[in-house]
C-alpha cells in the first residue's frame, strides 16, 4: 500500500505537476473549487514529510534553549505545515500562539531576507532574540544577527510582505 520509500518524482513530473497547478486547480472539482495544497512555501518545511523545522519542537528553543526532535504523537497543522512537540504541553502552547513560538518569516533566515532573499533557515542554527525565534541557513548569518539584530529585523520585516506574496505563487 502506498509509495515505494524509494520513489522520487523525476523532472519531468514535477514540471507536469507545476504545470497543472498554473492551471489554477479549478479543473480538479468539477465544482470550480480551487484545491489547496497541505504545505505552504510560506513556512519552511521538509518537501518530502511537510514538516515545519525537520520536525524540531520550536517550545524547545525557549524553555530548553536547545533544538530537540518533537514526537509523532504530539503534532499540530498550522500555517499549512506539521508541527511536532515533545509533550503535549508544549503543543497546547504553540496551537494557542503561533505568532509567539513559530519561527519569525516562516522559519526563513532574517540576514538573507534583509537582502532581499529567500534562505530557508535549518533547525540547527538559531537563536531567540526580543523573545522569537529566529531560524539562519548558515552559521556565519546566525553570527551577524546575534552580534546586531535590530537592523536586520528591521530591514526583514519590511521585505517579509513581498518576499512571502512570491514564495506561494
Amino acid at each position: 500500500m502506498g509509495a515505494r520509500p524509494h520513489f522520487r518524482p523525476g523532472i519531468a513530473v514535477i514540471a507536469l505537476l507545476t504545470a497543472l497547478g498554473s492551471m489554477g486547480g479549478g479543473w480538479l472539482a468539477g465544482s470550480g473549487s480551487v484545491a489547496r495544497a497541505t504545505t505552504t512555501e510560506r513556512v519552511v518545511t521538509n518537501r518530502y514529510s511537510g514538516l515545519a523545522i525537520e520536525g524540531y519542537d520550536p517550545l524547545a528553543y525557549f524553555i530548553d534553549a536547545r533544538p530537540e526532535i518533537g514526537l509523532p504523537d504530539f503534532e499540530a497543522v498550522e500555517g499549512g505545515a506539521v508541527w511536532r512537540f515533545t509533550n503535549e504541553g508544549n503543543r497546547a502552547s504553540f496551537v494557542a500562539h503561533p505568532e509567539i513560538y513559530g519561527p519569525q518569516y516562516g522559519g526563513y533566515d532574517p540576514v538573507d531576507l534583509a537582502r532581499g532573499v529567500t534562505v530557508g533557515g535549518s533547525p540547527m542554527f538559531w537563536t531567540v532574540a526580543g523573545q522569537r525565534l529566529y531560524l539562519f541557513g548558515r552559521e556565519e548569518t546566525r553570527d551577524a544577527f546575534a552580534a546586531n539584530p535590530a537592523p536586520y529585523v528591521r530591514e526583514a520585516t519590511l521585505r517579509w510582505p513581498s518576499l512571502e506574496d512570491q514564495l506561494a505563487q
